[in-house]
């Protein structure tokens, strides 16, 4: 079966919106800075706390928040769709384990691993081979895995961490895909206009670099946002939250796994900064945290939002349901041989 997959025109992100978006983090930041400089977090201590947790966070995720948005926004504009034709050639069997590895060749985010996977389907690729890549990309990304090794470095749980979130990741997306197995993409797919058009590729008049440079802010600010909103989450949950109570939930061998996998989808964050926030809970152990990263990128408040609108109300069950019973089940075998 070919896949005749091009391009499509994709017109840069509206610079309202992503001026917008700017002024708001920055607005945010500012305001942070002006209530620091007035409240001399020296002489109180829960904010002064609050501040450093923070702070590093953003320190530590911000670089690879904008490594992110510049690989994406390089797939989004350099990289042709047509370059995963040939995962229509496999043999059925095999297109699932492609696809999913295909992340690692094409690392996009979540947010962009969305769009990328319906214009798959659309144009002829087999869906749950789409979904799959969709779900898995934003974990085995080149750069989630950098970042994941950067958070979890001088740690003993540092490879099951990388090793475990990669491979718990590529299952849990090909649990999806089979779940999905040869659903016809009018069954998964809403309706849109244009879907059906042939596209034709962006030539070399066309500036591609001005697409490249407007992707590129859009997206990290984009992701940004999220990055700053989980980060003061997760300062005020190690802050505010008693350690006793945080403590007693950490030791609940199922609760503990079922709480990450809350919070990750009430965070929203990117898979390039996660690994920084989930390795701040240090009193979850590491199956616990691997619950927060495996199921964060592939469900959340932002990716529900974006699986309604393209997606029909039956697949986006099916997605959560499975995600959630693979990633739990997988989980707590790592909870038993790792803790």
């Amino acid at each position: 079966m070919a896949v005749d997959v091009a391009r499509p025109e994709v017109s840069p992100p509206q610079t309202g919106s992503s001026r917008r978006t700017a002024l708001a983090v920055l607005g945010g930041l500012a305001l942070i800075a002006v209530v620091v400089r007035v409240a001399d977090p020296e002489r109180i201590a829960w904010l002064q706390n609050f501040l450093i947790v923070f702070g590093s966070l953003l320190v530590e995720a911000m670089p690879f928040v904008l490594l992110g948005a510049f690989v994406s926004a390089a797939i989004e504009v350099f990289v042709p769709t047509s370059t995963f034709a040939h995962l229509a050639r496999l043999p059925r069997p095999l297109q699932l384990p492609a696809a999913a590895l295909a992340g690692i060749a094409f690392p996009v985010c979540e947010c962009g691993s969305v769009p990328v996977a319906r214009r798959l389907a659309s144009k002829g690729l087999a869906p749950s081979a789409a979904i799959t890549f969709m779900l898995a990309a934003p974990i085995l990304n080149p750069v989630v895995v950098a970042s994941t090794f950067v958070a979890y470095r001088g740690r003993d749980s540092l490879w099951v961490m990388v090793l475990g979130r990669m491979a718990l990741g590529f299952l849990v997306a090909v649990a999806v895909g089979w779940v999905i197995g040869a659903t016809r993409k009018e069954d998964i797919l809403k309706a849109r206009p244009g879907d059906d058009d042939v596209d034709v590729e962006a030539g070399p008049d066309d500036s591609r670099w001005a697409r490249f440079t407007s992707h590129l802010s859009g997206d990290f600010f984009f992701m940004g946002r999220f990055l700053v909103m989980g980060a003061a989450i997760a300062a005020a949950v190690q802050t505010f939250v008693p350690q006793t109570i945080v403590t007693r939930l950490a030791n609940l061998p199922v609760l503990s796994l079922l709480a990450m996998m809350a919070l990750a989808f009430l965070m929203s964050l990117c898979s390039e900064s996660d690994a920084f926030v989930a390795a701040s809970f240090t009193s979850f152990g590491p199956a616990a945290q691997l619950a927060f990263l495996v199921s964060g990128p592939m469900i959340d408040l932002k990716l529900a939002a974006l699986y309604a609108g393209t997606y029909s109300k039956g697949f986006v069950r099916t997605v959560i349901v499975t995600v959630v019973a693979v990633t739990l089940v997988g989980t707590l075998w790592i909870q038993v041989v790792f803790g």
